[in-house]
């Protein structure tokens, strides 16, 4: 499925070449209609004579229109630039032709309208200026066809031209990733809210669940159509109606995108690569306040150039834009820049959610270049080292790779051993990334060692937080490191090989003398000479005493006898009371609340008012 998108000058003659080609009038606002002139977006569609169905995006031509032109024509196949044969190239043909090559549309025709009021000279004159006008732009070399929607000459001949460039247009892959841009929102009685745009990068299918960024609002597609026929499944390519349940025309806007749930992340600041308007009468400076456009969507933002202070006219230049607001952009997309009176430049997004760099950093600049040229096991390498240890989709989604592509990429560096597969293979973490987190590892862990040497190890919690990782990827890194030796696993605990807690001569006498006096009084310990933390944690660790509050410690022998024979009596009472408790050990309410409250956090009993009871029975 292919989209045409119209182009060109104001009063050239879009809106009628479009009725005369398909009986459709896009003109839809009744202020069109009076005034005679395109205000917004017009759409149709048309069955071109080999039997292929093509839909039409109809762009106004006026200046003050320029944004609604823009966020028409980003996603089209092909662009039809219309030239009225009695003016000839005009102001706003050089601004759509230049807003065309910028987005890298590559597959047009020229209509020279109003053939039929221009004489032969005129026409041939005309027609020369088109093709003088397209050099150097990817539309150079198109077909240029005379032709007059108001008389209907010429249209087999253009319908042709048509035919035969979409024969060398490649068709909208499908990479699993849907994405629509949308361009219009209303309600439909009996409906409710609809929104139109260009599909790209993946099909939509009726029922299914969908996001629509930004915003994060989810929805359901309760219908589609496309040109005006119901449909169940819409693909790439397709200018496609969607009916969205659960959400109010107020709470979407032209820009957003309708995409499947959990990948699209919307993003403030994006890594470019610009080229500056070949006509632009002056050099595009640094920290230029700009309007940004990609897709439908439009806002308010600034430029800062990386490798320049100024990008002169036809020139290109690495810069970074950062944006009033969130817009949902992925690597790879097009767009375009403009300031309040002409369009600036455009170009490619190479990296979205970036931070912000340092201007004329010599390995930034290196990496934006690999970025834009790289292998794809170049780019999925670069997003894993951006990213740490990340699932496949997400590193797909960052370096911009469709799903087949990343796995195969993934493939190549794990066998390279530039990355490593984690946690039976579901996260992928780059092998420098790797070593960096190994060396922060060992690098907490010997000073934990240095600072608590009694202790076994460093709690599994501590360490996630002093090297920065999310759950899931540190315990996959911490069985990693297991199996290979860099560290040594114990319950709860982390430590490094070789580490083992030994009490000094002086320390293992406190602690005897400690130990014998809970011993000799084991339900109510109170030891004549309380030891220093790390002593009491070095017990701890060693299973030789439990604690069961800041100032109250057992011997473990004794708090696991106290256990059982409090389990053993609620088996046969089912509730206990810590008057009981107390009575039961001949000991204080003090060591009685302790034990007990101690036995609610290991979850072996839990309290119902002024009574304990087994948890779970």
């Amino acid at each position: 499925m292919y989209t045409i998108g119209t182009a060109g000058h104001v009063d050239h003659g879009k809106s009628t070449l479009v009725h005369a080609l398909t009986g459709i009038d896009p003109d839809r606002l009744r202020e069109e209609k009076e005034r005679g002139l395109t205000i917004d977006l017009g759409f149709a569609w048309l069955t071109l004579p080999g039997g292929r169905e093509v839909s039409i995006v109809d762009v106004p031509g006026h200046e003050r229109f320029i944004k609604n032109m823009l966020a028409g024509v980003g996603g089209i196949d092909l662009a039809l630039l219309v030239i009225a044969a009695d003016e000839g190239v005009m102001p706003q043909t050089r601004e759509h032709l230049a807003i065309i090559d910028l987005l890298g549309i590559e597959h047009g025709v020229v209509a020279l309208t109003k053939a039929d009021l221009a004489d032969r000279d005129f026409l041939e004159l005309a027609q020369a200026e088109a093709e003088e006008a397209l050099l150097g732009t990817t539309l150079e070399g198109s077909p240029v066809i005379p032709c007059s929607g108001a008389a209907r000459q010429g249209l087999d001949t253009l319908l042709a031209a048509i035919e035969a460039k979409l024969a060398e247009t490649p068709e909208r892959r499908d990479t699993g990733r849907p994405r629509l841009p949308i361009d219009r929102v209303f309600t439909m009685t009996g409906f409710g809210t609809v929104v139109t745009g260009t599909l790209i990068d993946g099909s939509l299918k009726v029922g299914q669940e969908v996001e629509i960024s930004p915003g994060k609002l989810r929805s359901r597609i309760r219908g589609l159509q496309s040109h005006g026929r119901k449909v169940e499944v819409a693909s790439p390519g397709r200018r496609t109606a969607v009916n969205l349940t659960g959400l109010a025309v107020g709470d979407l806007g032209r820009g957003m995108v309708v995409t499947s749930l959990g990948w699209l992340r919307p993003a403030t600041a994006l890594d470019v690569r610009l080229r500056a308007v070949r006509h632009l009468p002056r050099p595009i400076r640094h920290n230029t306040g700009i309007t940004f456009h990609t897709g439908a969507a439009e806002v308010e933002g600034r430029l800062l150039l990386l490798d320049a202070d100024e990008v002169r006219p036809g020139h290109t230049a690495w810069a970074q834009l950062r944006l009033t607001e969130p817009v949902a952009a992925i690597k790879g997309d097009h767009f375009i820049i403009r300031d309040p009176n002409d369009t600036l430049g455009g170009g490619t997004i190479v990296d979205a959610h970036v931070r912000r760099h340092r201007r004329f950093h010599a390995p930034t600049l290196a990496a934006l270049e690999s970025l834009e040229g790289g292998s794809p096991e170049e780019l999925l390498l670069m997003a894993l080292k951006s990213a740490g240890p990340v699932d496949l989709a997400e590193a797909a989604r960052l370096s911009g790779l469709d799903s087949a592509a990343a796995r195969q990429a993934a493939g190549a560096l794990i066998a390279d051993e530039e990355a490593f597969p984690l946690a039976e293979g579901s996260l992928l973490i780059a092998a420098v990334s790797l070593e960096a987190l190994t060396l922060s590892a060992e690098a907490a862990l010997s000073d934990f060692h240095r600072q608590a040497p009694l202790r076994r190890g460093m709690p599994r919690e501590e360490l996630r937080g002093r090297i920065g990782l999310a759950p899931q990827p540190f315990e996959a890194l911490v069985a990693l490191w297991g199996s290979r030796g860099t560290l040594a696993e114990g319950p709860g605990a982390i430590a490094l090989p070789g580490h083992t807690p030994r009490l000094d001569a002086r320390q293992a006498a406190r602690a005897a003398v400690y130990m014998t006096e809970l011993q000799a009084n084991p339900y109510a310990p109170a030891p004549s000479d309380p030891l220093d933390e790390a002593l009491l944690a070095y017990l701890e660790d060693q299973g030789r005493i439990v604690r069961a509050d800041t100032d109250v410690a057992f011997t473990a022998e004794a708090y696991d006898e106290m256990t059982a024979r409090i389990v053993a009596y609620l088996r046969e009472e089912r509730t206990i009371t810590l008057a009981q408790v107390r009575d039961m050990f001949s000991t204080s309410r003090k060591y009685a609340q302790a034990l007990l409250e101690r036995m609610d956090s290991q979850h072996i009993t839990r309290r119902v008012g002024d009574e304990r009871m087994l948890r779970g029975g």
